[in-house]
């Protein structure tokens, strides 16, 4: 009993250190990414990570979308015929895939597609000791490394979940008007009345946070990264499952304070 008690004890004071490490780890980031005579370096070595992390992920993320779209249509479109609403079917799948199908399911996706090849290649360059390398040369490894990464993340999946949306809204058209033959002047006619401004910033919102979540988590895995090939292969498997576990706690809280954001936004508007 005591060595069960005395190995529960180890492993959390093991947990708290390795938070208070990645705290840490967040810290310098944000010191760097705000440090001013970095700021041009940091740009410089930002271009080439926002073609990989953004241009070269945005098929996937076109795709991805796209089928969240049509997969949500098919399973409304019967629902709301039974009911006899299914003159609501674009309200339902444009306001679905705006607050929480487009970019919760694009960030799942790209955590697999971009912080997986992040973790790896930050890993790898442990395993081969370049990092240490660049702390002999002089240069902080994370201002070069990790600051690019997340600046590059924060910017970029915003803009991807916004591809995203406009694909899963397309696709959830298509399937709806050309399968199972909603009226496609009611498909758009109700859902310009409920759809509003700010149901289309749920998911750029959502997605920034996302972004920066997934990036540090992926680039610490990949500077704590244990030595050997199986020790990068552990990291990414890590890393993704703390990044879509991270992403979907995220999508919780944000929705509760966006919402409580938009009654507090219509009851002044009333007050006025």
């Amino acid at each position: 009993m005591a060595d069960v008690v005395a190995d529960i004890g180890q492993r959390t004071i093991q947990r708290v250190a390795d938070f208070g490490d990645f705290c840490r780890f967040c810290g310098r980031t944000f010191s760097w990414m705000f440090e001013g005579t970095a700021r041009w370096r940091n740009l410089r070595l930002l271009f080439p990570q926002m073609y990989v992390i953004g241009t070269q992920s945005l098929m996937v993320v076109m795709i991805t979308g796209a089928f969240v779209g049509a997969v949500l249509a098919v399973q409304t479109v019967t629902q709301l015929k039974g009911i006899g609403r299914d003159d609501v079917m674009g309200t339902v799948v444009i306001l679905s895939v705006l607050r929480e199908l487009g970019p919760v399911l694009a960030g799942l996706m790209l955590a697999g597609r971009v912080g997986g090849g992040l973790t790896a290649e930050l890993g790898t360059m442990r395993v081969t000791e370049q990092i240490d390398a660049l702390r002999a040369m002089g240069a902080d490894p994370i201002r070069v490394l990790v600051v690019p990464r997340f600046l590059a993340c924060v910017l970029l999946i915003p803009v991807l979940v916004v591809y995203a949306d406009f694909m899963g809204i397309i696709g959830g058209y298509t399937v709806s008007v050309h399968v199972y033959g909603i009226n496609p002047d009611q498909f758009w006619r109700l859902a310009t009345q409920q759809v509003e401004s700010l149901d289309i910033f749920y998911g750029p919102v959502k997605s920034v946070f996302f972004g920066a979540v997934m990036s540090l988590i992926c680039c610490y895995k990949g500077f704590r990264c244990p030595p050997g090939a199986a020790g990068v292969g552990r990291a990414c498997t890590e890393s993704f499952v703390a990044s879509c576990m991270a992403i979907l706690a995220l999508n919780l809280f944000l929705g509760m304070l966006l919402n409580a954001g938009r009654d507090f936004l219509y009851g002044v508007k009333q007050l006025l």
